[in-house]
């Protein structure tokens, strides 16, 4: 993939993560799902490592299949990820999202 597909793909993951509801979260996996593009969970990870800049990328909303916090270490301060999901009602304990299957927000199902 070169530069310009993997730019448009990025702009396309962040068009998802932009509606995802404040309270809500999906995965990797099921952005990518959404895109048509099944097998590229790990692209939409990079996406959201390179959306820091984007003050309107919710990229604290988007965990791994299990509800885990894994993109937490490129969020500035340490618990920076799992802040802001608590300022938005979402329990995490141990880097766990809580109540992950009622929390989930599918694209496939919600756009």
């Amino acid at each position: 993939m070169g530069v310009t597909d993997s730019s448009s793909f990025f702009d396309r993951v962040y068009e998802v993560v932009r509606k995802i509801p404040q309270g809500r979260v999906t995965s990797y996996g099921a952005i990518a799902r959404y895109l048509g593009a099944t097998r590229s969970a790990r692209m939409v990870g990079w996406a959201m490592n390179a959306s820091h800049n984007l003050d309107d990328v919710p990229a604290h909303r988007v965990v791994n299949r299990h509800g885990v916090l894994t993109g937490k270490h490129h969020f500035s301060g340490t618990n920076a990820m799992q802040q802001l999901l608590e300022s938005e009602g979402i329990k995490v304990i141990d880097n766990q999202i809580q109540n992950f299957e009622e929390l989930f927000w599918d694209p496939l199902k919600e756009l």
